[in-house]
């Protein structure tokens, strides 16, 4: 598949853009693990015109992200085009629109998944950015509103037109949040539709390389997205990529594996943000997706979610491969 310029073999594996979770070190061990393509945090548009400080700190990019795209959202035209245009300056890939976001925080601003409610103001938006920039534009959505709101085929055709490279789907309305199973017959229907001409990403469920390979087999589409299914699992990318090349299961990793991972992924955060607490704090909603299934690991849990410095976290994580040496964490049947 194609965006822009940019050549993607095979069926490329994304990391999907996280709120306060796709950040450096989490983009790190995803891209370690064999996903293709990264994103940043979704970044707001009023905020980046603003010169918002920490907004413009989650445009950093760095060489290991290649290829990478910095998804921002908003509701004023021009405000996104002009965040579009910052965002160009540091000089991602390809820049993606957030059509999709289902949380009230921005959607009662108009911005994220409300333009389900407006199609021609997601055309008008994504024809705009696309007009405003020389790199590529992408956009990411969902079905629709609600379950007897899903304009994902028409919404798909607008924002081919108004030229967008390539559209991300996840498989959810804005009323499932993130509840519920994830629908992929519209996702095919889009791609199948003879009218699309664009790469179709599908999103949404993903947990497993069996199940990624079913929704790839039912669907066709032209490049599969991860986003929570790799939270404290970032090799799920390798497990995927593995199975679709070999149809071979690769075993789940050891507790003494998985306590490395943290380890490397710890020691970037507090290097990064030069700052102790920041970067465990940044970890904690990981901490809590990295050990499922393992018997009578509550207490240790806690204090692991409960650490403040590394010390602490490394302790706690020592005694975690003490107790559980030969453990292999149940991903399986983990929730989303």
């Amino acid at each position: 598949m194609r965006i822009g310029q940019l050549e993607l073999k095979n069926t490329p594996l994304f990391l999907a853009p996280m709120e306060d979770v796709t950040y450096k070190s989490f983009r790190w061990m995803c891209k370690k693990f064999g996903a293709d393509v990264m994103y940043t945090e979704f970044i707001s548009s009023e905020a980046l015109v603003r010169d918002v400080k920490k907004t413009k700190l989650k445009m950093q990019l760095f060489d290991f992200d290649r290829p990478v795209a910095i998804q921002i959202y908003g509701h004023n035209v021009d405000s996104m085009v002009r965040a579009a245009q910052v965002a160009e300056e540091v000089n991602p890939d390809f820049i993606d629109i957030n059509f999709g976001c289902p949380m009230k925080k921005i959607i009662r601003h108009g911005a994220g998944a409300a333009f389900l409610k407006d199609l021609p103001a997601m055309q008008e938006m994504a024809a705009a950015v696309v007009k405003a920039v020389k790199l590529p534009v992408t956009a990411k959505t969902r079905l629709g509103w609600t379950e007897s709101d899903k304009p994902i085929v028409e919404a798909a055709l607008r924002l081919q037109d108004a030229g967008v490279a390539a559209l991300a789907i996840h498989g959810r309305t804005r009323e499932q949040l993130y509840t519920g199973k994830a629908d992929w017959t519209l996702i095919g229907e889009v791609k199948n539709n003879p009218k699309i001409q664009i790469p179709i990403i599908g999103n949404g469920d993903i947990n497993s390389a069996a199940k990624a390979k079913k929704l790839l087999d039912e669907t066709g589409v032209d490049a599969l997205m991860i986003g929570r299914g790799a939270i404290g699992r970032p090799w799920l990318f390798n497990e995927v990529k593995h199975y679709l090349e070999t149809g071979e299961l690769l075993p789940a990793p050891t507790v003494e594996q998985v306590v490395d991972v943290i380890k490397e992924q710890l020691e970037m955060n507090l290097e990064w943000k030069d700052d102790e607490r920041a970067g465990i704090l940044m970890l904690r909603r990981h901490f809590a997706k990295y050990f499922p299934g393992l018997p009578s690991f509550r207490e240790l849990k806690i204090e692991l979610l409960r650490a403040e410095t590394a010390s602490e976290v490394n302790r706690i994580l020592d005694l975690i491969v003490q107790n559980y040496a030969g453990f292999q964490p149940d991903y399986m049947n983990a929730a989303l």
